[in-house]
Order: C-alpha cells, then structure tokens, then sequence
C-alpha cells in the first residue's frame, strides 16, 4: 500500500509539473522564486520623450534608438534596473519582422543598461482610434493627447481583428519566450478602462490563454488598477503569475491595497505610480515599496511629446511649465525635475550615482 501511495503521489507530482509545463498559472512557490532573484525591481513606464504614442516609438521611420540610448542611460544613472514598455499591434501588422527587430534592438540598449524590460501588449487608455503613419502632434498642455488604445475600437468594429492579435501575441511570445532580457509580460494594460468594462473580459481571457499556449518562460501579468472592475479583478488575480497593481493614491491608502494584495501569496509589483500633486511621491511611497519588497515602477522617465507632466484633468492650454510636474524624473537633456528626488532614488537603489551616459 505504501509502495502504491508513493507511486501516485509521484505520478500526481508529475501531473502537476507537467501542467505547469504545458502553460498554467505559476505555483507559488514558483513565483516566489523567480522574484527573490530578481533583487527588488525599481523603474519606469518608458517611452522616449521624441514619441507621442506608441506608434511612434515602434514604427521604422520614427524608432529613435539615439533618444532610448541617452534616455535609458538617465535611468541607469540613478539604480534603476527595470522598464515598463508598451506595444502597439499596429506597428507589428505592418511590418512583422521589422517590428521584431525593433523589438531587439531595444533590448539590447537597455541590456547595456542593465535595465529588464516589461513588454505591455492591450491597452484600454486614452484614444479610442488610431492609424500607421505619421502620428498627431501633441496638443499643447495636455496629458497623453496622442496615447493609442489597443485594440481599441477597431476590434468591435471588425470582430475579425481577433485573429490578427493572437497572431500578433504568439508570435511575439515566440521570438522572446526564453530571452532573459525581458522581466515579465504585462498582457493588458487597466482592462475594462474607458468605461469598456466587462466587454474587455473576451479579449483578457483570450490573451491569456495565447500566452499559456506559447509557455515564455518569463512570467505573466495584468494588473488591476479599479476596485469597481469585480470580475476583471478577480479573473486578473486568478489568473497571473505575478501580482500587478497601479496605485495613485498616498500612502495610506496605498499601503491597504498592499495589504489586500498579500492575501494571494504571490510577489507584487506596483506598475504605476507617483503623481505629485495627489500627494503619491517618491518620498513617501518609494520607501514603502522598498520596505514592503514591492516592485516600484512610476509612470514616467522623461518630460517629452506624452505630456505628462500635465495632470490627468488640467491642461494648460499656453504649455507653461507646471509648477508641479504629475510625472517623470527628467527634462530631456537629462537635468532632474528636482535634486532632492534624484537624491531620494539614488539612495534607495544603493547604487552610487553615475554620470549620465551618452
């Protein structure tokens, strides 16, 4: 009898390992692991300051390795050793493996950084519509007035499209399913945003499972971001490897969705915060991060064309500078929005400051 329990539980052990394997959520103890060797990640939501979207980071004629080089060298200066960065399914439509290049390309630089990277693949933020090409200017004084949703609209319109983007989603996972420069997969970016709601779980779910199918062996992700979003949020939680979260909120109130979150035994990342004027500062909620062992990735490294150093809902018509900025650390010639930030960060990085890189 006891020969024949060892052997099932072997057998069920195997099961399990095999599952894993095959593309299921990671266990625990798995999740565990992979984040204790990472040391604690602190970074940004990156995008160069000579972009207004994504589109124009990813396409051929606008991809600015010069401006990735000298912008990621900012971050390097100062400890950071992660970016969050977002795609656009658009740039890969219309030229797969240029798209896979740029892609490279990009990890490379920041690999001379020593900064990982969070790739972001959906977005259900700011502008609905979106077209290849030359893309807006921004409108002056106002927060991501270019930023792209994806799919956005288009993929209601044309149900079609969902072909395109598990072709698009697996065969980025492909080209990068073992490449140790890349951090984490952030699948979709604040699902059910833009008062989509559950009309995003179709896509959510199905990105998921384009993932599973691929198995990277880095880990996935979608972060909640709305209390309000109960199945979202429950389906996200249930179904990633790794917990990510955005949160805007000072101290206190950030430290209670830390405390919520732990329930799940799983390792966290914040992949958004710090917005001055709603009293989420480095100086208060960096520390925490840090203290908690919670990834720490505000939105912003660079003042530039996503104007968000303007809040959310005051824009300024005449582009005077903010007496506050909302985001970034650093005007683009590579100057601190404040000294004593730069300080704080530097010295909870533990790192000795750097001169900036070229």
């Amino acid at each position: 009898m006891k020969k024949k329990l060892v052997i099932f539980l072997m057998c069920m052990a195997l099961g399990r390992l095999s599952a894993q394997q095959a593309g299921e959520q990671w266990m625990q103890t798995r999740a565990q692991q992979w984040y204790l060797a990472q040391g604690w990640l602190r970074g940004c939501d990156f995008i160069p300051s000579t972009a207004v979207n994504q589109l124009e980071m990813w396409q051929a004629e606008t991809f600015d390795t010069a401006t990735i080089s000298r912008e990621l060298g900012y971050a390097q200066s100062i400890g950071l050793n992660c970016m969050r960065v977002f795609l656009h399914h658009l740039a890969w439509q219309e030229d797969e493996p240029g798209f896979i290049n740029r892609m490279n390309q990009y990890l490379a630089i920041a690999n001379r950084k020593n900064i990982k990277t969070i790739f972001v693949f959906f977005d259900d933020c700011w502008n609905e519509s979106y077209h290849g090409g030359k893309q807006p200017a921004p409108r002056t004084g106002v927060h991501n007035s270019g930023w792209v949703r994806d799919p956005g609209k288009l993929l209601y319109d044309d149900p079609s499209l969902m072909a395109v983007l598990e072709k698009y989603v697996k065969d980025v996972l492909r080209a990068f399913k073992s490449d140790n420069r890349i951090l984490l997969w952030d699948l979709y970016n604040e699902p059910g945003n833009s008062n989509y709601g559950n009309k995003s779980m179709v896509l959510l779910e199905n990105v998921f499972q384009w993932s599973r199918d691929v198995s990277p062996s880095q880990p996935v992700s979608a972060g909640v971001w709305s209390s309000g979003l109960v199945e979202l949020n429950a389906f996200q939680l249930s179904h990633s490897d790794v917990i990510t979260y955005h949160n805007y909120e000072p101290e206190k109130q950030h430290q209670e969705a830390i405390d919520s979150l732990k329930k799940y035994n799983r390792p966290l990342i914040c992949t958004e915060y710090m917005a001055r004027p709603r009293n989420s500062t480095f100086f208060n909620i960096m520390p925490m991060l840090k203290k908690e062992n919670v990834g720490a990735i505000n939105w912003g490294l660079v003042s530039g064309k996503t104007n968000t150093k303007y809040a959310w809902d005051t824009p300024m018509p005449d582009g005077a500078d903010p007496k506050i900025w909302f985001h970034e650390i650093f005007h683009p010639d590579g100057k601190p929005y404040s000294e004593k930030e730069v300080e704080l960060i530097v010295s909870l990085t533990e790192v000795k400051k750097l001169p900036t890189q070229p």
